[in-house]
């Protein structure tokens, strides 16, 4: 603990305070020598420079050619070694050495890659002894053919000095060191630095020039990276100090100047008073760096990019969040250019006054192309990765499909690109015909001076239909369908049909008020606020031609981004609209009427001050539920005196909430008070490169391992699919209530529990991250999952008695602890497409020897099912070197007498007196199979007693077993061996015996045959226990065999054909699993059956996840609390804090899976598309017009006395078209084959003529057909 505590200091506080520097006692004296003089330098340069020569230009350039020339040294010297490390030639030379240089290099072997390697710092070591040794030195090339021999490594060189990887990167690093130096050297000319803080601020510029030359050790948490190196973090340092001079030294400037232009709305003293506030913060600012540092206030500077692009577009220009730094820069910059394309027609429209009865066209034109923008940009992610690759698609159709075809090699094709580019091209083809008529129907109504003439009577019944609507859709609709309304109501008021099924076995029925809800909600979206937007835009665009207020160019900029800002935020999230209209409303005519400047910039104003109160109320009503005295568990002394410490922290923890609310910053718990953390943008954690870039790297995530967990992945990752069709219809639906940008839901069931984070909310399109939990969780998620799980509906307790509740209503203690609760149960049958997963023990099936000698059944009759089924048949008969190999198989008295392959008590066809298996024996056993499944071929097949056919089959049979034997280490008859022999099988890995060395003449004899019998026998014995008569009746086991071929999955779960099946959503799975954990080791048979998963959808206050997870990165990264039983993570019913931290990702939390960032469309939404009809496009309008037009034409034929039999009518004509199609559902049990054994001959053909995929490696080969 005591050295844990001092290594924290050591590489965390002092290193955080100097930049990077501290003494390091595991690397060499030369390397923190080095370290310690170059920090000495960088910060005695400028401060002798500052005191030893005036504030002229010249000791500017003194220090600043300094700086620049010592970076550039040292930044070439570490580039040139680097790179002669990597291509230069190593020399190994033989000397003699002292016996104490000998032992300091085994000291140092830490800091060298070879243990014979010498460092620079022992020639001044001396000794007595010498003795011959080697020396490895690495030629460094000068000049063409000079060099000399450099005698150092590589990890020493990294010890001493961090590597950049390219020249760019040299150039950044050499570039921000003049930068801050010139900046700072700067400012203490200008003397903005008196007395001591002159050193001080020396001492901030040397530890900004030293990050980028070494990092901290331990870095603090805002400034580690989660998700892999980061080459940014070496500059955030040098950009945050950079960014902080040039404002001081921009204030300080327009400080100096006297004749500044002041506008009428503000008066020069509050001008001067906002610029000496801002001017003290950022010298104060610049003053604590080495401590806002320590304590992680600022982000990574590419966080901070993000954050800053991503707060304004959201609260300036009404876009979504950003999910990376490309997406922000893509956001911010489409936003701009619609901004500048309608500042030019809003600008004409301005410029000249006009009168009521007549609105300029240009005027007109300027708020149908606003409305087109708006419209359009909410239609569209942040993300542009798509579209790009669509618009690629396009242009290089045959780049895309030669990658396609690598992919369909190797196997891996995903079909989600496809349904995202397919989801996005229909979104542009609908923005098409849905833009154009929307700047029609725009342009007619601001011509028509609707909003002037009727100007007092239009905004007050929109005003009041605004209210009416969004009180209705997005607070009484929404209270009524939670499972608790209004938290007194023990049932929801309106109930879903699956609300009283146990298991609902189709999809989720669309009830009437989801479709009252979604027509509310286009009505909202798509009439009143544009009315609104554009009522508020006629009346004020009228009042400012005739009188500008601010100046024509402030009057023009701020009319077109508030009304840019508010119609795109009401295409994309109209939930709380109706209360910022409400707040806009009562504020600016009620409480503060002077302050009003007009309707449009009012609600501008208050749609952002509004946002920030809400994100107040949240981080308020988490504060207070996590600090309640009867939420603690008062399980310790230290509870006892923590608590009451909080009281008098109040004050300051209000601070701390206003502060954070107006940064949007995190506020986490830390010990008994509270702690402010760094910004933050709505991905909390900074994708620093894409999480997965492919379905390569998605299956090698997946199924990296061989623990439960990793293969349990593959049910989230499915679930993030289910989702990805569904998430953002069933969202439009109302099914989640309400939402918004950030929120984080739960959903919870028997085995499946995910943490959903809703990023991106867009208009038909949601962004989401799922976070799977684990199966078998710890003690302190079960706690959390019952208190989810459990219902309060029978509680009669009212303080401490139990006088019972009123029908239909919670009880008076119920209804208090769901009020203190940082979490709320939506729904409770939310219906997922999903898969079930039954498990039996493969040793209890396996236990008797019966059992056994069954399954080995089985599998020799699957072997020769597809043995005759193979379209190589016919060429094996007839393969000379085949033939030749088993000329001892066609001799009826050979014996197989291997008994640690062959026994009596597994083996069928086992001859106990000659203690072995002969020709005769198996063709007792198997020639009935052999010659019916020879008979179902369309080519006859010779099978008679000493035909090839039952040579080939019994030779197989011959390996089969062998292998197996093989496999289980020649012990079969015990259980365990004969289970990990069958499950080695099982996956693929067969070791040939010396006997059997013939089946490599083909290895399709092993991929083909062999492989997938040893699935299907497991398949079979499952069934013998459902149907034990059935399983001797050849006709009824071949029918079986033959549709499980078609309709079943059998492979094991590391195979990537696993989880391709698993995502192209087949019905029915099945699987061998080894199970090791916690001592046990077990077998169990996995199957899968594809059905509708039931949910409860739970909310959880998003500033109580951020909070958390912020609080667990400050712990585990920066204060390295290691301790997995430490007090963050355990239960906590009230804010679900195991839950939550568990889910962060690694290695702060332990997640199963982490689904990459995952839109969703409103267009695969079967429900929502069947009561809009999908969407409009100028095919889908052809489409209808042509339907329309043919069926009146037919009408119209009928009508007038044709014939007919010669014109079909109605339904009628379609009945020749109809072809039948084949049922895909998977049978559980031989018995429901029964009634196919009579199947006519055709059928059974085209079901056994079903193609296979061919696969390049054996060891993945899988038992999956199409």
């Amino acid at each position: 603990m005591g050295s844990q505590v001092v290594q924290t200091l050591r590489q965390g506080v002092w290193a955080s305070l100097t930049g990077g520097w501290y003494h390091d006692p595991d690397q060499n004296k030369f390397n923190n020598s080095c370290h310690l003089y170059l920090w000495i330098f960088l910060l005695m340069l400028p401060l002798s420079l500052h005191l030893a020569l005036p504030p002229t230009t010249m000791a500017l350039s003194i220090y600043c050619s300094s700086i620049t020339v010592f970076f550039v040294l040292i930044k070439m010297a570490n580039y040139r070694l680097h790179l002669m490390f990597d291509e230069g030639e190593a020399v190994v030379r033989s000397s003699l050495s002292d016996l104490s240089k000998a032992q300091e290099k085994k000291s140092n072997a830490s800091d060298s890659c070879l243990p014979e390697e010498d460092s620079l710092d022992d020639s001044s070591e001396t000794s007595t002894q010498e003795k011959p040794t080697r020396k490895i030195y690495y030629k460094l090339k000068l000049f063409p053919g000079k060099w000399i021999n450099i005698l150092y490594d590589r990890l020493t060189l990294l010890a001493l000095l961090d590597r950049n990887q390219g020249v760019l990167e040299n150039l950044v690093a050499v570039f921000m060191a003049f930068l801050v130096s010139f900046l700072g050297f700067l400012l203490l000319n200008h003397g903005c630095f008196k007395d001591f803080w002159i050193f001080q601020f020396c001492l901030v510029i040397a530890s900004c020039q030293y990050s980028l030359l070494k990092k901290s050790g331990s870095p603090s948490a805002a400034h580690a990276s989660l998700q892999g190196h980061n080459q940014l973090v070496a500059y955030s340092r040098a950009a945050y100090f950079c960014i902080f001079c040039a404002l001081i030294w921009l204030l300080e400037q327009l400080l100096r100047t006297k004749d500044l232009p002041v506008s009428t709305l503000i008066d020069l003293t509050s001008v001067y008073m906002s610029k000496c506030v801002i001017f003290v913060h950022s010298t104060g600012f610049t003053y604590c760096f080495p401590i806002t540092f320590l304590v992680g206030l600022f982000p990574q500077i590419n966080t901070f990019t993000i954050y800053l692009l991503e707060q304004i577009d959201m609260h300036f220009f009404g876009g979504t969040a950003a999910t990376s730094l490309i997406s922000a820069i893509y956001s911010i910059l489409r936003s701009l250019m619609a901004l500048s394309l309608l500042y030019g027609f809003c600008f004409g429209a301005l410029k000249e006054p006009w009168d009521e009865q007549h609105t300029p066209a240009l005027f007109s034109s300027f708020c149908g192309l606003l409305v087109v923008f708006s419209y359009h940009l909410s239609r569209q992610s942040s993300d542009p990765s798509v579209l790009l690759s669509l618009i690629k698609s396009k242009i290089m159709p045959a780049l895309v499909e030669s990658e396609e075809e690598e992919e369909e090699d190797a196997d891996i094709k995903d079909p989600l690109p496809e349904k995202l580019q397919t989801s996005m091209k229909e979104i542009l083809l609908s923005d098409v015909v849905v833009c154009s008529v929307a700047y029609i129907l725009t342009f007619a109504i601001t011509a028509s001076t609707v909003f002037l003439s009727l100007k007092p009577f239009v905004t007050i019944v929109l005003y009041a239909l605004a209210g009416t609507v969004g009180f209705v859709t997005h607070y009484l609709i929404p209270q009524m369908r939670k499972h608790h309304p209004w938290l007194w109501i023990s049932h929801p008021v309106l109930k879903t049909k699956e609300y009283h099924q146990f298991e609902p076995r189709e999809d989720a029925v669309l009830m009437w008020f989801e479709r009252l809800y979604v027509g509310l909600l286009c009505f909202e979206k798509y009439v009143v606020y544009p009315a609104i937007v554009l009522s508020a835009l006629t009346n004020d665009g009228f009042a400012l031609s005739h009188r500008k207020k601010l100046g024509i160019h402030c009057d023009v900029f701020l009319t077109t981004i508030a009304g840019l800002k508010l119609l795109r935020s009401s295409f994309c999230d109209p939930s709380f609209q109706f209360l910022t209209l409400l707040f806009t409303l009562v504020f600016f005519h009620f409480d503060c009427p002077h302050a009003s400047e007009s309707f449009l910039l009012d609600f501008f104003i208050m749609s952002i001050v509004f946002h920030k109160m809400r994100e107040l109320l949240l981080k308020l009503h988490f504060i207070l539920v996590y600090i309640a005295p009867w939420q603690i568990a008062w399980g310790s002394a230290f509870h006892a005196f923590a608590q009451p410490f909080a009281v008098p922290h109040s004050a300051m923890l209000l601070l701390q909430t206003l502060l954070t609310t107006v940064f949007y910053t995190p506020l986490a718990p830390f010990l008994g008070s509270w702690c402010v953390f760094y910004i933050t943008i709505i991905n909390i954690f900074t994708p620093l490169k894409p999480v997965m870039t492919s379905a390569a790297d998605l299956c090698t995530a997946c199924l990296a391992g061989c623990d439960d967990n990793n293969l349990n992945s593959i049910f989230y990752e499915y679930l993030t699919r289910s989702l990805q069709h569904s998430l953002c219809g069933d969202l439009m639906l109302g099914r989640w209530g309400n939402y918004s940008a950030g929120d984080c839901f739960i959903l919870a069931s028997d085995y499946l529990n995910a943490l959903v984070h809703l990023i991106e909310i867009g208009n038909g399109l949601v962004t989401f991250q799922l976070r799977g939990l684990e199966f078998r969780g710890t003690y302190c998620q079960q706690r959390e999952v019952e208190a989810i799980t459990e219902g309060v509906e029978e509680d009669d307790a009212c303080c401490c008695c139990e006088p019972g509740h009123l029908p239909h209503m919670l009880s008076c203690n119920a209804a208090f602890n769901l009020r203190w609760l940082a979490w709320e149960v939506m729904a409770t049958k939310y219906l997922l497409e999903g898969y079930s997963i039954s498990e039996n023990n493969a040793a209890t099936m396996l236990q008797v020897y019966d059992l056994r000698k069954l399954l080995i059944t089985y599998y020799l009759k699957s072997i020769i099912y597809y043995l005759v089924h193979s379209p190589k048949l016919s060429t094996w008969l007839k393969d000379g070197s085949i033939q030749e190999a088993l000329q001892s198989y066609t001799k009826w008295h050979h014996i197989e007498r291997d008994p640690q392959v062959f026994s009596v008590k597994i083996d069928e066809d086992y001859v106990h007196c000659l203690q072995g298996v002969t020709r005769a024996s198996f063709c007792n056993v198997y020639l009935e199979w052999i010659q019916y499944c020879a008979g179902k071929m369309e080519t006859p097949v010779e099978s008679d007693e000493d035909s090839p056919l039952v040579t080939l089959s019994y030779a197989l049979s011959v390996l089969g077993r062998r292998s197996l034997g093989t496999a289980s280490h020649n012990m079969s008859n015990s259980l365990e061996s004969f289970l990990y022999g069958f499950n080695t099988l099982f996956k693929g890995d067969f070791r040939i015996a010396t006997k059997d060395e013939w089946v490599f003449a083909d290895l399709d004899l092993l991929q083909k045959v062999v492989a997938p019998a040893v699935r299907m026998s497991l398949k079979l014995h499952q069934d013998h226990f459902t149907c034990l008569e059935e399983t001797e009746e050849a006709s009824i086991l071949y029918e079986a065999i033959t549709n499980y071929r078609s309709s079943l999955v059998i492979c094991h779960e590391s195979d990537p054909a696993w989880r391709k099946a698993v995502l192209s959503s087949r019905d029915t799975l099945l699987t061998l699993r080894h199970m090791i954990d916690d001592g046990t080791d077990e077998y169990k048979i996995i199957m899968l059956y594809k059905r509708h998963l039931s949910f409860k959808v739970i909310k959880i206050n998003k500033e109580c996840v951020r909070g958390l997870w912020a609080g667990q990165q400050q712990e585990l990264v920066f204060l390295r609390n290691r301790n997995p039983e430490r007090g963050s993570i355990q239960n906590s019913k009230q804010a679900l804090r195991n839950m939550v931290n568990s889910s962060c990702d690694q290695p702060l939390g332990y997640p199963m899976y982490v689904s990459p960032l995952t839109t969703s469309y409103a267009g695969t939404h079967r429900t929502l598309r069947s009561i809009g009809g999908g969407a409009l496009s100028l095919d889908v309008i052809r489409s209808w017009l042509c339907s329309k037009w043919v069926r009146k034409d037919n009408l119209t034929s009928c009508n007038s006395g044709v014939n007919m039999e010669d014109v079909d009518c109605g339904a009628g004509g379609s009945s020749s078209l109809s072809h039948n199609r084949p049922s895909s559902v998977t049978s559980n049990s031989l018995s429901l084959y029964q009634h196919r054994a009579r199947a006519t001959h055709s059928h059974r053909h085209h079901n056994a003529g079903t193609p296979q995929h061919t696969h390049l490696s054996f060891l993945h080969r899988p038992f999956f057909y199409s």
